[in-house]
């Protein structure tokens, strides 16, 4: 890894502040930082503590100092971002979606490798430990052939009718909501396991509150896909923004012929292994493969979570920057995938038939 990578962040929210921890715990410095505004870019100066708080994005792009660029703004203007980075030469992490469609997102992933860059973007339930052993025991064989893929990823804070938030907003957010900012992590994450691509969905989408915030609604609250692999597994899964008590329960099953695999992102340090006369849960930091090993940081029985994933994230990243990228690593293609398959639930739910995701 190149020594001391200085980052500049673009975007000053919550993510910004995510990526501004995980930068410094990974060894980096945030050199510079810029909001939408005077205000925002204030906030950065107490939130993020750049060393320097950038009047523009151009100043931050030509800034010779800077090594890579984070990109945690709303979802519209990711792919102006990430193509006016890469552009300057920089390396680039970019929150998903990496764009609204996936044309953008294909222009980017060309881009970044005409230009020899390292792109990623944040697919950080990669990087729990028990997810790195479930895939593991995939790739051994342990499972038997995958035959069936299931699970939901359920959040509430979109509940209430008087919630509300940019990401509602279609023009900031894209013509796609809780799938394209959760579901894909789903699906992201239970490909990476079982080895399988969804190649064919149908899909049925509800928007529940049709009006937030004194504007209508074009995006979705929740939808439910079905889907088939190239492997001959069928799936579901189903994604809610507006289902209460569920803070970020990603959970998903892969169910092999010889045992099945279950993970929880809201109890990630387990990892439960069903079989037809014994049922384990394998503790994180018990036993595990080294792929999953690499990924431990504290000891068993201290919790391990969505930070520490993140840093894992950023630190394969940059390891990136001047070697072979690490085993796992999720890149700009993985994004465009992620494009792929939003779009090809959006067409199912419109037209209410199965459709074939653009296989890329």
């Amino acid at each position: 890894m190149v020594d001391r990578v200085r980052a500049g962040i673009v975007g000053v929210g919550f993510m910004g502040k995510v990526h501004a921890r995980a930068i410094r715990r990974t060894g980096g410095v945030v050199v510079r930082a810029v909001g939408s505004g005077p205000e925002s870019s204030r906030r950065a100066a107490e939130d993020l503590r750049p060393e320097i708080v950038a009047g523009t994005v151009e100043e931050l792009l030509a800034d010779d100092g800077v090594d890579v660029v984070h990109i945690c703004t709303p979802n519209a203007m990711h792919a102006p971002l990430a193509r006016a980075a890469i552009a300057a030469g920089k390396h680039v992490v970019c929150e998903k979606p990496l764009a609204v469609n996936p044309a953008e997102a294909e222009e980017l992933v060309a881009l970044a490798a005409e230009a020899g860059v390292t792109a990623t973007v944040p697919f950080v339930y990669r990087f729990y430990p028990t997810v790195r052993e479930a895939r593991a025991r995939v790739a051994a064989g342990a499972t038997g052939p995958v035959r069936l893929l299931h699970g939901s990823y359920l959040q509430d804070w979109l509940a209430a009718d008087t919630d509300d938030n940019w990401r509602v907003d279609a023009a900031a957010g894209g013509p796609s909501r809780a799938f394209a900012d959760i579901g894909v992590h789903w699906c992201d994450m239970v490909e990476f396991v079982s080895g399988h691509r969804i190649v064919r969905v149908a899909a049925q989408t509800m928007t529940a509150v049709p009006e937030r915030g004194g504007r209508g609604v074009e995006t979705e609250d929740a939808a439910v896909v079905m889907f088939e692999t190239d492997q001959g597994a069928v799936g579901n899964v189903t994604v809610s923004q507006i289902s209460q008590g569920r803070k970020n329960r990603l959970w998903f099953s892969v169910d092999g012929a010889t045992e099945s695999l279950t993970f929880d992102q809201e109890n990630p340090d387990t990892l439960w292994i069903g079989g037809r006369d014994v049922n384990r849960q394998l503790m994180r930091g018990s036993s595990e493969s080294p792929a999953a090993a690499r990924y431990v940081t504290v000891p068993a029985g201290h919790p391990q979570g969505y930070q520490d994933c993140f840093d894992a994230f950023v630190a394969d990243t940059y390891a990136a920057l001047s070697g072979a990228a690490p085993d796992g690593l999720p890149t700009f293609a993985d994004g465009l995938r992620a494009a792929h398959v939003t779009s090809a639930v959006l067409e199912a739910a419109e037209k209410h038939t199965w459709v074939e995701v653009t296989p890329c």
